[in-house]
């Protein structure tokens, strides 16, 4: 067979290697085990009739955070943050994992050269130089030469029966999934900044009420304590002022170490401190995030990033099958090279010196027990991919629910809360103007203002709540992720065909 001969075998083995067949089972998605529709009940508000009000799938995080200070820490975070920083490093590891397990459907063409030089001994004869003496042998040493360039295939595999092609669209749903978890890290870290700062926002008003309520504290202390040297108050009255004094201290005292907390936290999903600028002042300075719509159906749980991760995982398990199955045929590996031999350096490439090999195998196994069980096992992968992909959209529809029941109560009860404040606000006002006429005893103020302060802090505590609340649904329906992110320098899709690139989902 000559060189040319062999190349073209070798060019039709390529050619019509991609059209072999596959033994991976069809994928199918399977039936999301959740309700179609969101729930409904008395904690659950109807969606907003408004039509300018957007679905999530509708909406980027840019055009949901609304505050100007906080969507600049949040770029902080999507530039800093080590652990958003590992998701992509990530990303990147499975990219050249899937680039390197495709490259095995190519040939890999090495060129050699060598150089031999051998010496060799041999006896020719003998010979005898005394009478009576035994002969000596005639040596004979003979140096040899031998240079080769050669170039050549090793072990190449033709795959046939899709063995390669399945572990390459494995690993193709591997980084698919790795893709996926970066996408939910940035959710879970914009949401997490987000709800970070509205934190730090509602401790930091926790604490200017503990602060004001202590300086009203201390003053009626002083005026309590003058009324008791004056003989109008009971030495009671006075260690009753002084508990809600050291109470204060307490709170002052807490609040001061929370709001340090909620900075540490800040700077940690930040990954850098955060500019004392763009820290709050207290929660009403904070721009409240857009409204948003969950549309009316549960499918578009379906969209998040950790669903459609669970469904990569589920489509690599679906074709490990079918390189499994593949492992019962036979595979079909060639070995060629070709090139020139010459005794002489400078006669390599004369004429009559070229030299070719072409070593086709096939292997077949007869007994063999790994590969059976390596087919259960990809077979139980499968099942329990689909478990995990079933388990996915239930905490996902779980999680919803929750935002979403919280979001028909909560409205309620800030509602009722500002009304107590205010009921426990004229209540402590008319209590302490009839203490310093002298209508009434110190222990009605001091019940009032214990009311009025527990009702404020009550009050923060829900607003609070309202706005992480917001955060939360819109990541757990699965906002947040901007697609027009740019790319973090050295990421790129170098071995990643077009058609199989994320935007398939």
């Amino acid at each position: 067979m000559s060189r040319n001969a062999l190349l073209l075998l070798l060019l039709a083995v390529i050619a019509l290697e991609p059209g072999c067949i596959t033994l991976a089972p069809k994928h199918n998605r399977p039936k999301a085990p959740v309700p179609a529709e969101w729930p409904s009940g008395a904690a659950y508000s109807k969606a907003p009739e408004d039509v300018n009000v957007p679905e999530v799938q509708h909406l980027k995080w840019r055009e949901f955070i609304t505050d100007e200070k906080l969507q600049k820490v949040i770029e902080l975070a999507l530039e800093n943050n080590r652990d958003l920083r590992i998701a992509a490093l990530n990303v990147e590891r499975a990219r050249a994992q899937y680039g390197l397990q495709r490259s095995e459907l190519l040939p890999v063409i090495m060129a050699a050269g060598s150089k031999t030089r051998q010496k060799q001994t041999s006896v020719t004869g003998y010979i005898s130089t005394e009478p009576g003496k035994p002969a000596m042998p005639v040596v004979e040493r003979t140096i040899t030469e031998r240079d080769m360039v050669s170039i050549g295939i090793t072990s190449w595999e033709i795959d046939f029966f899709g063995r390669i092609r399945s572990l390459k669209k494995a690993a193709l749903q591997q980084y698919l999934a790795s893709e996926q978890a970066q996408h939910a890290a940035q959710i879970l870290l914009i949401s997490g900044v987000a709800n970070a700062y509205h934190a730090l926002a509602a401790d930091r008003e926790n604490l200017n009420l503990a602060e004001t309520t202590l300086e009203t504290q201390q003053g009626i202390y002083k005026l309590v304590n003058r009324r008791f040297e004056c003989g109008v108050d009971a030495e009671l009255a006075v260690f009753q002022a002084q508990t809600q004094v050291d109470a204060a201290r307490g709170d002052v005292a807490r609040f001061t170490r929370a709001v340090a907390q909620d900075m540490n936290t800040l700077n940690l999903l930040a990954g850098t401190p955060v500019p004392e600028e763009l820290l709050p002042v207290d929660l009403g300075c904070v721009s409240p995030p857009r409204d948003i719509s969950p549309g009316t159906s549960s499918e578009v749980l379906l969209n998040r990033p950790d669903v459609i991760r669970s469904e990569n995982l589920l489509k690599a398990a679906n074709a490990n099958i079918g390189a499994a199955r593949a492992a019962f045929f036979p595979r079909i590996l060639i070995t060629s090279s070709a090139g020139t031999v010459s005794a002489e350096l400078s006669g390599l490439f004369d004429p009559g010196t070229g030299v070719w090999s072409f070593s086709p195998q096939i292997v077949l196994p007869i007994f063999d027990t790994r590969i059976w069980y390596a087919a259960r096992v990809s077979k139980v992968d499968k099942k329990l991919a689909i478990a995990q992909y079933e388990k996915a959209i239930q905490n996902s529809f779980k999680e919803a629910a929750d935002a979403l029941a919280v979001r028909g109560t909560v409205d309620q009860q800030v509602s009722a809360q500002e009304s107590l404040v205010h009921a426990v606000s004229e209540t402590y006002r008319l209590s302490n103007t009839r203490y310093t006429r002298g209508v009434d005893s110190y222990l009605n103020v001091l019940d009032a203002q214990r009311s009025l302060y527990a009702a404020q802090q009550g009050l923060v505590s829900l607003r609070l709540a309202k706005r992480i609340n917001e955060v939360n649904l819109y990541a757990v329906l699965g906002g947040g992720w901007d697609e027009t992110q740019p790319r973090k320098q050295g990421q790129t899709d170098i071995g990643v065909p077009k058609a199989e690139e994320p935007n398939a989902h």
